[in-house]
């Protein structure tokens, strides 16, 4: 029997891999290659037929899934099916299926996808199962699945191959359901709210002056660079503009930084713009959201997190940042008189700050040291400076500070709002100087000039909220970090 094709390029292969590829060959040989199957007739899940025991037992029914365990004993064996709803027992036995048959199941390797009729039943244990009367093979596996991929030496190998991850561990595939059910129930929310979904463009010609770097490509018929977005803010914004009042988007959003528990380079934001209203209503609509998916994901609002309970039942807590750090620390922004008090006070408590800081700068500084981390419940913390919110609204009664917030749960950023600047005068100035403070680090960054002229055209005053969703998805699996709630998370190449 000739092994089944390796080119120059396969990788070596195991053992197990040349046994798998020579049974492949004789399979084709014997002109039954199952690469050729093109459908098959599945009229039931797993789940289905266990749920619905009482109405199915002794009818037939036809499953079809990954064999993930089997267990032969002489003339008869079990074995576990995995279909895309979870596992069910099969039963499998030379009398009923017929010597030849049974011969070629015996022959099958864990990992391959077969589909199976029979009739449904339950065994002396009282465990649903399925008595097949006829067996397909429908795909070989030639690789040998894992036992346990936790127990993998190499953990990274879970996030570079989900596709094993989600056949051995059915709690992974758990948490990838319930992302699927918080996305949709966060899209309810906002229907119901009048929002309207959109989608805007994720390349964009210009590389604005926000805090983010971009990742940098180029059109080849427009001969022009172009830059993947970093957000959704100011497309969406142009529509507030346009005369829709409620918007949102569920976007992609790509930054060229750093990777960690909370980061990856790509994610999912959820954006919202609502005309006529200011940040304290766009607090309440926060909580109202969070109360919401989590009664539709979780069916409570009081969620276990790494050993933690998350109470996210209305009120959240809220503290202006500048008492959070005086409580914290005992600093009171408002004693410094100058950027360089400010700088020098977070030099002396060992803080790095850029040499251009300016007092908002610094006190975000001492936030990020001494209060963050600590705020486990969620809170909002409001009226950051102007110096750190470009694209905010001045608080009328102190222009230093704007009408911005960011929530915290678990000593985490979840998401950042304000009621939205709307002063075509001031946000073109605020602009500038972001634009100057980035050039200073080294950092190429324009105004977006197209911005300020839809400004100039008057936009009402608006209501901004956005928010990461991935990490709210960690949150509602309990997961410990970004790359668990991502199906193809960023990875480093092996070979790198």
């Amino acid at each position: 029997m000739a092994d089944y094709p390796v080119t120059p390029l396969t990788p070596p292969l195991s053992e197990q891999e040349i046994i798998r590829r020579q049974k492949l060959q004789g399979l084709i040989d014997a002109g039954q290659n199952p690469y050729e199957i093109t459908r098959y007739d599945v009229t039931h899940h797993s789940l289905e037929v266990i749920d619905h025991f009482d109405a199915l037992e002794g009818q037939e029914v036809s499953i079809a899934g990954r064999m993930v365990a089997r267990r032969v004993m002489g003339k008869a064996a079990f074995a576990s099916l995995l279909d895309g709803q979870g596992n069910i027992q099969i039963h499998v036995s030379r009398d009923v299926l017929g010597e030849e048959s049974y011969a070629a199941f015996k022959k099958l390797d864990i990992g391959d996808i077969v589909g199976v009729k029979g009739t449904v039943f339950k065994t002396k244990t009282e465990m649903v199962s399925i008595e097949v009367t006829a067996l397909t093979l429908l795909t070989k596996s030639l690789k040998v699945l894992p036992e346990k991929f936790h127990g993998l030496v190499d953990t990274d190998l879970r996030y570079r191959q989900r596709y094993v991850d989600t056949i051995v561990n059915p709690e992974v595939r758990d948490v990838f359901r319930k992302r699927s059910r918080i996305i949709a129930a966060v899209r309810e929310f906002l229907d119901g709210r009048g929002y309207l979904e959109v989608d805007t463009p994720v390349l964009h010609t210009l590389e604005i002056g926000a805090s983010a770097r971009p990742f940098r490509t180029h059109h080849n018929a427009l001969n022009l660079p172009m830059f993947l977005r970093i957000e959704t803010e100011l497309c969406l914004k142009r529509l507030i503009v346009g005369g829709f009042e409620r918007v949102y988007e569920v976007g992609r959003i790509f930054r060229n930084e750093g990777m960690d528990a909370t980061h990856n380079p790509e994610f999912t934001s959820v954006e919202t713009y609502q005309a006529y209203a200011d940040y304290n209503e766009i607090m309440e609509m926060v909580e109202e959201l969070y109360e919401f998916v989590a009664l539709k994901a979780l069916g409570t609002t009081d969620v276990p997190y790494q050993g933690q309970i998350i109470h996210l039942k209305a009120p959240w807590k809220r503290i202006t940042m500048a008492d959070a750090v005086k409580e914290a620390c005992g600093v009171d922004w408002t004693a410094w008189a100058t950027d360089e008090e400010a700088r020098a006070c977070c030099e002396a408590r060992d803080i790095y700050v850029e040499k251009n800081a300016k007092k908002g700068d610094c006190l975000a500084a001492l936030f990020d040291e001494y209060v963050e981390a600590k705020l486990i419940q969620p809170t909002f913390i409001i009226d950051y400076p102007v110096d750190i919110s470009p694209l905010a609204k001045r608080k009328p009664e102190n222009p230093t500070l704007t009408e911005r917030f960011e929530f915290f749960i678990n000593g985490h950023e979840m998401g950042n709002a304000f009621s939205e600047l709307n002063d075509p005068i001031d946000q073109r100035r605020r602009f500038e100087e972001q634009v100057a403070a980035r050039k200073a680090q080294g950092i190429n960054a324009e105004v977006d000039e197209d911005f300020i002229n839809a400004l100039e055209y008057g936009m009402p005053p608006t209501g901004g909220l956005g928010f990461g969703l991935d990490r709210m998805v960690m949150l509602l699996t309990d997961s410990p970090t970004i790359r668990d709630v991502l199906l193809f998370p960023t990875m480093k190449p092996v070979d790198k």
